[in-house]
């Protein structure tokens, strides 16, 4: 026999013999019986009023503390800041959550773990169902290596809601044992997408340029058209990562002025590991009254865009190295007017890379329509350089366009059928920017592709919505046999024949937009014009091509998305945290992925404009 507390509901053991000096002592430590005394003797309690919100909307109710819903909510404030389960044992913590209710009741970290996971398998879960409904999704793939020397395999999905918005879920964050060959990546893979019922949705995958990932591509590609669920024919399958290609194109360009490069940043290396010549060159730099908004800055080699920093930073400072060096014998590394105007010259071409970057890494808004016009960006700029009469200009634009001709010397698809999609644009910038793009004697031939390759796209989701709608036709014309007569033209028909623009009942979709002037947005609008938006405005028009532009535009260019998720690991795989399980740790970042997602919040980070990696 047990006695129950009527306040915490725990139950205590019954003693023989009738004593109670055990349950009142423990009434006297019930801290739900002490919530309920407060006020005691001040009349009758009032009870507490909260607001519940329920699918949007705020619901005034009596108040009523829920153990389980503080729980949960602990939960997702752990895993979508990225706090350490550790915290949750602190006794400050646990004084601040008792401050505000003296209810609370604290949990252990392993207990605050095993909920973690609980809810980790119920949003799974939701998610799924979620994913059942959608027809084509994309992926990008990226590998870390944690400081654990575990490998891991970011899976990032993308795709577009009912809504037309657009959205990216991180699906897996998965050890890949080694080595990392080409197989193992298509294998996990193929291992995560089965898990998820999605084996039968993907579109295309967004991968970098290792040859690994090459082969991992073909082995995908040859398992799906087997399965015939190979989307678009194949023939947008593999998306190269753009900013990675950039980030090969630009390093190989800086060899060509790696002397120059190499003297600033000993120069920044040599003051900034000294706090006295670090003042000493800040005080030249307020004697000259010049802006100390801009610190220097010292460039991870293997990133271009933070090369790119330090040397912008360094160019604002020159004329203060050379003051500086008549205060300090023993710096050595002073560059020479040539090799600043050499600085400055890489730092202009690096500003529009740096650009161009910024638009292709955006996770928020579609960036296949802008590829082409950035890419063309880019070649002009290479163009202009290899006119100019310096040495160092031409070797390093000839490297560049090495690597450029390398990877898009052939038209990438994508890239030209996002651009078609964008109504600012339509056939217009395809054919403008092809000529001055490719040789002479070649580009007529990509414009065709182009051209094929649209009307092929549009051909399948044709023949999609037909197989569905063809019972439907065929019972209203049963049903009505005399749909079927052929109707007699009578004066007002031979009239319109001959006073309007007809246009052919026969006449596609793709021809009605692509004949349509392109699309004029105000000065002000233009940057911001969202081609989803305009989609969804004439998805009733373009009943089936707006399916296909909602899919092309949803292709993500760049694997910044994966690259964003490992800026999130190498939070959670801190050195405090490396005995967490690989699982766990999926279960962190997944998590902490999707309730960001659903509640929009966004953790400060670097990667947008940090792009990618040389691989």
């Amino acid at each position: 026999m047990k006695a129950r507390c009527n306040h915490c509901k725990h139950n205590l053991a019954y003693k023989k013999g009738g004593a109670t000096t055990y349950l009142k002592r423990h009434l006297k430590l019930c801290t739900p019986r002490k919530a309920t005394l407060v006020g005691k003797d001040k009349g009758p309690k009032q009870s507490l009023l909260s607001f519940d919100v329920t699918e949007g909307d705020e619901m005034l109710s009596i108040f009523k503390y829920d153990k389980g819903k503080v729980r949960e909510e602990l939960v997702k404030m752990f895993v979508v800041h990225e706090y350490p389960f550790r915290m949750v044992e602190h006794e400050f913590f646990t004084k601040f959550c008792r401050s505000l209710n003296p209810k609370y009741e604290p949990i252990k970290r392993q207990t605050l773990k095993l909920d973690c996971m609980k809810m980790y398998i119920s949003e799974k879960e939701s998610l799924k169902l979620a994913l059942a409904g959608i027809n084509k999704i994309s992926l990008t793939s990226d590998l870390l290596t944690s400081n654990q020397s575990i490998g891991y395999m970011c899976l990032t999905g993308h795709f577009m809601d009912s809504e037309w918005k657009l959205q990216k879920r991180i699906l897996n964050f998965c050890p890949l044992e080694p080595p990392h060959t080409g197989l193992a990546i298509a294998d996990s893979i193929s291992e995560c997408l089965i898990d998820w019922g999605i084996e039968d949705k993907i579109s295309t995958i967004t991968l970098d340029n290792a040859s690994s990932n090459d082969l991992a591509v073909r082995v995908l590609k040859e398992n799906f058209e087997a399965k015939e669920k190979l989307h678009f024919g194949g023939k947008i399958f593999h998306v190269r990562c753009c900013a990675h290609i950039l980030n090969l194109m630009v390093q190989d360009g800086l060899t060509e002025i790696r002397d120059v490069i190499e003297n600033i940043r000993e120069s920044v290396k040599y003051l900034k590991l000294s706090p006295s010549r670090l003042y000493k060159f800040n005080e030249i730099v307020k004697s000259l009254k010049l802006s100390t908004s801009k610190l220097l800055i010292l460039d991870v080699p293997t990133r271009w865009n933070s090369t790119y920093a330090m040397l912008e930073c360094a160019l604002e400072n020159k004329s203060v190295f050379s003051r500086y060096k008549e205060r300090d014998y023993n710096y050595k590394w002073l560059p020479s007017d040539e090799d600043w105007k050499r600085a400055a010259e890489v730092s202009k071409f690096l500003e529009v890379i740096n650009d161009v970057t910024k638009v292709f890494s955006g996770r928020k808004y579609p960036t296949s329509n802008l590829f082409l016009r950035q890419i063309w960006k880019v070649r002009k700029m290479l163009n202009d350089m290899s006119t100019d009469n310096r040495d160092f200009v031409k070797r390093m634009t000839l490297k560049m366009k090495e690597k450029f001709d390398k990877y898009w010397g052939e038209c990438n698809l994508v890239m030209a059928i996002g651009a078609v999609l964008d109504p600012r644009y339509k056939m217009k910038l395809i054919l403008y920017s092809f000529p001055k793009i490719y040789p002479a004697d070649d580009f007529q031939r990509h414009i065709d592709d182009v051209r094929e390759s649209l009307e092929f796209l549009y051909k399948e989701y044709l023949s999609v919505d037909s197989q569905i709608n063809s019972s439907m036709s065929s019972a209203t014309y049963d049903s009505n046999p005399s749909q079927a007569k052929k109707q007699k033209t009578d004066d007002f028909d031979e009239w319109v024949i001959n006073n309007s623009d007809i246009i052919p009942g026969n006449k596609s979709e793709i021809d009605m937009y692509l004949d349509e002037g392109v699309y004029k947005p105000g000065n002000e609008e233009y940057e911001d014009f969202d081609a989803l938006n305009w989609w969804k405005a004439n998805s009733l028009k373009f009943r089936h091509l707006s399916k296909m532009a909602r899919d092309i535009l949803s292709i993500p260019i760049t694997t910044v998305a994966s690259e964003f998720a490992f800026s999130a690991g190498g939070r959670v795989l801190d050195q405090y945290r490396s005995s967490l399980k690989p699982e766990t740790v999926q279960a962190l970042i997944c998590m902490g992925d999707w309730l960001r997602q659903d509640f929009g919040v966004e953790l400060a980070s670097n990667v947008e404009n940090e792009c990618m990696q040389e691989g």
